[in-house]
């Protein structure tokens, strides 16, 4: 499997953990010049967005630590991108922001660990 197969396995089996939990998946791969977010989705009054990292089992980064400041903060300009570009009213929204890790081994999902509200826009000082 190439690279592009594994990652997009890892973000179907995050899409499929999320509507499991009753979130309504809005957007995959969501783009603007200078940023993506894998997976938006929602549920009640949260609007998640979700960087997904898929890993090799026993690999040399973490994905978790994958997602830097310099990421989170592509991160939360693109949301914004996509509430503007979408005409959602972001003080109507809790934004989350998660972090999901999918680890395999030969071409199989092993493990998915979920970390949600991994960072806030409180983090930055900077306006998006």
């Amino acid at each position: 499997m190439i690279a592009y197969e594994i990652g997009r396995m890892g973000e179907d089996a995050v899409c499929r953990y999320l509507e499991s939990r009753h979130y309504q998946i809005l957007a995959r791969n969501f783009r603007i010049r200078g940023g993506e977010i894998d997976i938006i989705a929602s549920r009640q009054d949260e609007l998640c967005f979700v960087e997904v990292k898929t890993r090799k089992r026993n690999g040399l980064t973490d994905g978790f630590s994958a997602v830097d400041q310099r990421k989170r903060r592509l991160l939360i300009r693109t949301a914004h991108a996509y509430c503007n570009q979408n005409q959602i009213e972001i003080s109507d929204w809790y934004l989350r922001y998660d972090i999901a890790v999918v680890t395999t081994l030969h071409d199989r999902i092993i493990n998915l660990e979920y970390l949600e509200n991994a960072f806030d826009e409180t983090d930055f000082s900077d306006n998006y």
